[in-house]
């Protein structure tokens, strides 16, 4: 009745702050996906360029430098990176998630946590902006807004898409499945340090990451791909060379994982941490019979009690009224005619 398809889910380490380099290796990344038969390619939040994890390690007044370099290799969604992205997946006949660090068209300052779902024909379906960065992330992403809070018709399944946190929210979550969902992609750093090691209480990311992923596909009824990035080998001396404690709070904090979960919130198969690509087969018709028991956007609600609001407009800085109606007005009214 419904698709059936191999998903595969990128676990891997960007080119650290190289955004050719990284969309490069993405290329690469999603060719080899579609010629292991996968139908949807998915890569971790921020993937091009990187994830800043410096703003958890050290305070805002030592990382200027570091804030520039980002807006520097961050991309415009209309920019060359993404243009490469998108050939690549129109030539693999593969649909695309990635996450990228997104610049501003109109601001040389500011920067949005995105991800963007492409067709196999190369075309985006949909581009979405983080809806409030988290914690230390509001030192380098402005908010997003609710333009992207849309699940995706394709010949593989209705895909849905939330960047690390906003799966938290249940009523992100919520808009999705109300869009009739099946397929859920969540994505996710490397490590997310909240406390120095001496102190103990870090966050544990991948024990977090599990259970909301897990919780989201069991309310939903819906398949899940969790794909998180990694702290390569660059990446970890470049940190640590720069400030004498991040090596001991990047050591002490737990590394993200990759994996599935199926529409009853279980695991499916084993998760990745180790630099590679992960597949699962993804046969929807699993989503049909758990809605038996509990369907939230069908019979197992009361929509007479419960109203659901979301604005779906785009954010912009301003909007101009440019026209001939407003350049006519502006002119001297005509002199009167002879007579009159």
């Amino acid at each position: 009745m419904l698709p059936r398809f191999k998903a595969a889910a990128i676990h891997a380490a960007p080119v650290f702050l190289d955004a050719a380099a990284t969309t490069d290796k993405a290329v690469s990344l999603i060719h080899e996906a579609a010629r292991a038969g996968a139908g949807l390619v998915a890569f971790p939040e921020t993937f091009i360029p990187a994830f800043p994890v410096w703003a958890a390690l050290s305070a805002p007044i030592d990382n200027h430098d570091l804030f520039a370099l980002m807006v520097e290799q961050s991309v415009l969604v209309d920019g060359p990176e993404i243009g490469r992205i998108r050939q690549a997946a129109q030539k693999a006949g593969i649909v695309v998630s990635l996450g990228l660090s997104e610049r501003s068209p109109v601001s040389v300052g500011c920067l949005w946590n995105a991800n963007l779902i492409i067709g196999a024909d190369g075309t985006i379906l949909n581009h979405h902006r983080k809806l409030m960065p988290t914690y230390y992330e509001k030192l380098i992403w402005a908010p997003g807004d609710g333009a992207g809070l849309k699940v995706v018709e394709t010949g593989i399944g209705r895909i849905g898409q939330l960047i690390c946190g906003e799966n938290t929210n249940p009523l992100a979550r919520y808009a999705l499945m109300a869009q009739g969902e099946q397929f859920h992609i969540s994505s996710w750093p490397p490590v997310w340090p909240t406390r120095r090691p001496k102190g103990g209480g870090n966050y544990d990311n991948l024990a977090a990451n599990r259970l909301r992923a897990s919780a989201h596909c069991f309310e939903a009824k819906v398949f899940g791909l969790v794909t998180a990035g990694m702290l390569d080998g660059k990446a970890y001396d470049f940190l640590a060379a720069r400030d004498p404690g991040a090596a001991d709070v990047l050591d002490a904090t737990p590394r993200a994982a990759s994996f599935f979960v199926d529409p009853t919130g279980a695991q499916i198969g084993e998760a990745l941490q180790d630099e590679g690509i992960l597949y699962a087969e993804i046969d929807l018709d699993a989503c049909i019979e758990p809605k038996q028991f509990h369907d939230v956007v069908g019979y197992y609600n009361r929509f007479d009690v419960f109203d659901l609001g979301v604005n779906r407009q785009r954010l912009v800085p301003a909007r101009f009224r440019d026209g001939p109606e407003l350049a006519a007005a502006s002119e001297p009214p005509a002199p009167p005619a002879n007579g009159a």
